[in-house]
């Protein structure tokens, strides 16, 4: 059913307001919105059952960022964070989208690379033939691992060998297994493939199977994002649409040739990315990881994000990356907050959910980039730090919003300041 992601005074509501809201918004049943009032979402029965030596469960706040369209659809993007701002710079970035119709997106298929390091080679590149010439026969070892996968149309679909003829440790063949996950992460599919086929594989070659293992840099599993946005639709009393497209390319330009900026740039990224991925119960290391060895295939450590003008002048950013998330399997089926998520998104592959991921990935780089290129990154970042300021100070109730305005005020936003406040305004 279609929904309208715009969300008009959300943030001015308490949070048992905004459940409502989004309750008659989405027509969320009754199950759903305890999973969310409830600070229990996860039993603590099924959290022992997910990781090892469980003693209770851990909370994190759960927001909605709004105003996203993509692809022509409204999308409410549930967030999982506790960084000030984050959600909020997304939402006003993908306002800032939505005059010339929002976000588009496109993804390739979901393949994912299982690598087995084979050592104890006189002749790598005789072997890596070997390999090569029996394709098919290890094509069809890794497909009998998976019937299930085989009839959802994904499997095992290629076989690349890499040679290293003259490693430190001699030389080294590394064969990487091609194979289409579907709608799951996959690292569990591929290892189990990878472990398949290693014995077959040390008979062809004549050597030792070491390491049978995913590899995070999924360079076949990309996700692709693109919005554009005209200079007015920019302008703010103090600074012209124009002005701030430019700012935008300059610091763009900043983060493409100097790592050492790349590597805040490319964080800011992941700050919009990282969390709808924990929000949904998915891998969000195996995601930065992928994120950041992408950023320098090249050799060059840069940006993932390109932000230009086009023959109109209008500001053209574009994000392409590995997103290997998935909708079944780990915590994505056991978590009930991660399935209420899914529901909320309402995806229907996991392509479409890298997709949705890298959108507000360039949503969020571009609130950062527009920041920096007008009052710096301080002012409106501190202004909502200045709230868990207030919150660790004691601040409650009516107090909170007192707080942060006199910190704001005097942009002077410290701890030892918010207690001093809080002690005069209580005649203490």
């Amino acid at each position: 059913m279609p929904v309208d992601s715009r969300l008009p005074n959300f943030r001015s509501l308490a949070p048992a307001q905004r459940l409502e809201h989004l309750q008659q918004l989405l027509g969320l049943g009754a199950e759903d919105v305890g999973l969310l009032q409830d600070a229990g979402a996860l039993p603590l029965e099924v959290a022992d059952g997910m990781i090892e030596n469980v003693v209770g469960t851990f909370e994190l706040p759960y927001a909605i960022a709004s105003n996203f369209r993509i692809n022509g659809r409204d999308v409410l993007i549930p967030m999982v964070v506790e960084e000030p701002s984050v959600v909020a710079a997304a939402s006003f970035m993908a306002k800032l989208t939505r005059p010339a119709g929002g976000f588009i997106t496109s993804s390739s298929e979901p393949l994912m690379r299982a690598q087995v390091q084979i050592i104890g080679l006189s002749d790598p590149f005789n072997a890596r033939l070997s390999l090569l010439r029996a394709k098919e026969e290890i094509i069809a070892l890794a497909n009998s691992k998976d019937q299930v996968l085989n009839k959802l149309g994904g499997g095992c679909r290629d076989l690349e060998v890499h040679t290293f003829a003259d490693s430190p440790r001699g030389p080294m063949l590394v064969a990487h297994l091609i194979v289409d996950v579907r709608d799951a992460m996959g690292a569990n599919t591929v290892n189990t493939m990878a472990e398949t086929v290693a014995p077959l594989m040390e008979r062809l070659t004549g050597g030792e199977v070491r390491l049978r293992i995913l590899s995070n840099l999924a360079d076949l599993r990309l996700a692709r994002a693109q919005l554009r946005i005209a200079p007015e639709d920019l302008d703010t009393p103090q600074y012209s649409g124009t002005r701030i497209i430019e700012g935008v390319i300059d610091a763009y330009t900043f983060a493409a040739i100097d790592p050492y900026r790349a590597a805040t740039h490319n964080k800011g990224i992941m700050n919009g990315i990282d969390p709808l991925v924990v929000a949904t119960g998915n891998d969000w290391r195996a995601v930065e990881a992928g994120a950041h060895a992408y950023a320098c295939r090249s050799g060059h450590y840069g940006s993932l994000t390109t932000w230009e003008k086009d023959g109109e002048g209008h500001l053209v950013g574009t994000l392409e990356m590995p997103m290997p998330l998935g909708l079944v399997g780990g915590a994505t089926k056991t978590h009930p907050l991660a399935q209420l998520s899914l529901r909320i998104l309402g995806v229907k592959s996991a392509q479409e959910l890298a997709e949705i991921a890298v959108a507000v990935g360039l949503a969020q780089n571009l609130g950062a980039l527009r920041a920096l290129a007008t009052e710096g990154i301080q002012r409106g970042h501190m202004a909502l730090h200045a709230r868990n300021v207030a919150l660790s100070a004691g601040a409650r109730g009516d107090e909170v919003d007192w707080l942060v305005k006199r910190m704001v005020e005097t942009r002077d936003v410290r701890a030892d300041r918010a207690e001093a406040l809080l002690r005069e305004k209580r005649g203490q």
